[in-house]
């Protein structure tokens, strides 16, 4: 069905908290996308977020079941405020969604260009979403992605704010 040969920069980097499930990869090429393709079905994606500029069609993912996302951001930056929202919204909608379900888990593949920067700072938003501290989500990331995350996003990591309400009642 594909290559063997060809062999990927950085294999991916499978991320599991609670109920998250994310496959971290390098951009794939046209020539080695098939490989990516066999290995984010092997893990279950249903989405593939891209946070660089397309280095290949989104056509043939698509045609596999899984959903394209084009949120590109500068490399080395911090993610954008509406990237931020956009993909805390496909988050809850993509893990939320399966609670209790038999199937096997869902996953959202991202990657940027190495899958080294832009890719694992979302990442770690959304461990943080779900409860784990700032430090501890850049160390659990970098165990599975060696080299993950610059300075300037480990300062925007440490300063991040959770978000996510958990249930509850307010008594003024």
């Amino acid at each position: 069905m594909y290559n063997q040969n060809i062999i990927l920069p950085n294999p991916p980097s499978l991320i599991e908290y609670k109920s998250l499930r994310f496959l971290i990869m390098d951009a794939p090429s046209t020539s080695n996308l098939d490989i990516y393709i066999q290995e984010m079905k092997k893990n279950g994606v249903t989405n593939l977020v891209r946070v660089c500029e397309p280095t290949y069609p989104k056509e043939k993912v698509e045609a596999n079941n899984i959903k394209v996302h084009d949120w590109p951001f500068s490399d080395g930056d911090p993610p954008p405020t509406l990237i931020v929202k956009q993909w805390k919204e496909l988050v809850k909608s993509v893990f939320n969604s399966n609670e209790e379900s038999t199937e096997k888990k869902p996953c959202i593949a991202i990657h940027c260009v190495a899958g080294l920067g832009r890719a694992p700072v979302l990442v770690a938003v959304a461990l943080i979403e779900e409860g784990m501290n700032a430090l501890d989500s850049v160390s659990y990331i970098r165990e599975r992605r060696r080299g993950a995350i610059n300075n300037k996003q480990l300062k925007y990591i440490e300063s991040y704010k959770k978000t996510k309400k958990k249930g509850g009642c307010i008594i003024l």
